[in-house]
């Protein structure tokens, strides 16, 4: 079987990097990168740490807004699809590499599995979860990290061509902790020692995009009780360049402005964390599975199981919120197992082995 796989950002190839060893040792898989992130910070690195096969293919797209990226990915990757002729195309969570994707192989008929599938934040107002939905609708293939993810699917009138899987960035997660804590120099290179410490991230558009947003995200920052390390987007980076709010944040000494850092590197500074604020979805599990209390800058999410059992907090950029979460975090007295135990993967693979020899 040939497999088509589409990438295109961070979370994207630590996914990858779950499921394309299982896959390439009983068929060919051709990786195309999007070039959604195009960087070295955001995408290079992440081969290099994951051991992950180079690209196949390398589209350029770039950074742009929204409706020009999808476009931009669909009109290059068509040519490569048409081409490669894969028996499935494989697209992972929600970005625009995903949708492109998607719509894509949909207009060549070429069947797709989409990886992440269900997830629900239900805030259309987000281009992830427009993203998901089309993605999902889409799909003939649709693989679910939750039982959450399978009946918000069946919610939408969604029965065939699913299965539950299991988490693959919770194989990569589980599998790395161990050497990126042998490896990784990060904490001595940072100058934290043993150091408490929160660890912040924050790049979704509807955060660091509209001035008012920015200005309430950097208030937040300003206002922390303890000292932060907030490695800094790109495109973050860019907006607080743009508004003079850098400088702002720099004056703070005790928080921590870095470059993006590779996958080891951010998993052993999550690890040691007291505390992570984050927009991001997959950090949000991240920071579960290594029993890290998490403060989500966002009202909603898609990993609801995280804030049913209390080490998720939901509250988006209100500053007062921010506090009294931090103020009032403790460990949660259960932990539970939800993202399928490190064999998602595998799973990943069994579905599809399964879905072709029925065709």
């Amino acid at each position: 079987m040939r497999v088509l796989t589409i990438l295109g950002n961070r979370p994207q190839f630590v996914k990858a990097a779950a499921v394309s060893k299982r896959l390439r040792r009983r068929h060919e898989e051709v990786v195309v990168h999007s070039g959604q992130h195009y960087d070295d910070e955001l995408s290079g690195v992440f081969f290099r740490d994951l051991d992950l096969p180079a690209p196949d293919r390398e589209l350029g797209i770039g950074s742009g807004p929204n409706g020009w990226q999808v476009s931009a990915i669909m009109a290059a990757l068509q040519p490569v699809a048409q081409e490669v002729q894969p028996d499935l195309a494989m697209v992972y969570g929600d970005t625009n590499t995903t949708l492109a994707g998607a719509l894509a192989c949909a207009r060549l008929d070429l069947p797709v599995a989409h990886v992440e599938s269900g997830m629900r934040s239900f805030d259309r107002s987000m281009p992830e979860e427009r993203n998901r939905i089309l993605a999902d609708h889409l799909a003939a293939l649709r693989l679910c990290s939750t039982d959450t993810a399978v009946q918000n699917l069946e919610a939408e009138g969604v029965t065939q061509g699913v299965k539950l899987v299991g988490d693959v960035m919770a194989d990569v997660t589980l599998m790395s902790l161990p050497l990126a804590e042998q490896r990784s120099e990060v904490l001595e290179r940072l100058g934290l020692g043993d150091a408490s410490y929160a660890l912040v991230t924050a790049h979704r558009a509807g955060n660091v995009d509209l001035a008012e947003s920015l200005s309430k995200l950097v208030d937040i920052l300003l206002a922390l009780p303890l000292p932060a390390v907030f490695p800094v987007h790109p495109r973050t980076r860019g907006r607080l360049e743009e508004t003079g709010a850098q400088a702002r944040l720099e004056a703070r000494g005790d928080l921590l402005l870095t470059p993006p850092l590779g996958y080891m590197d951010f998993l052993k500074l999550l690890r040691h964390a007291d505390v992570v604020l984050t927009d991001s979805g997959g950090i949000q599990k991240e920071a579960y599975l290594l029993r890290v209390p998490c403060i989500t800058l966002r009202d909603r999410t898609e990993w609801v199981e995280t804030v049913e059992l209390g080490w998720n907090e939901l509250v988006g950029l209100d500053k007062q919120r921010v506090l009294e979460a931090l103020k009032s975090r403790r460990e949660p007295p259960e932990h539970p197992e939800l993202y399928g135990g490190g064999c998602a993967g595998e799973q990943v693979v069994q579905t599809i082995e399964e879905w072709a020899d029925r065709r």
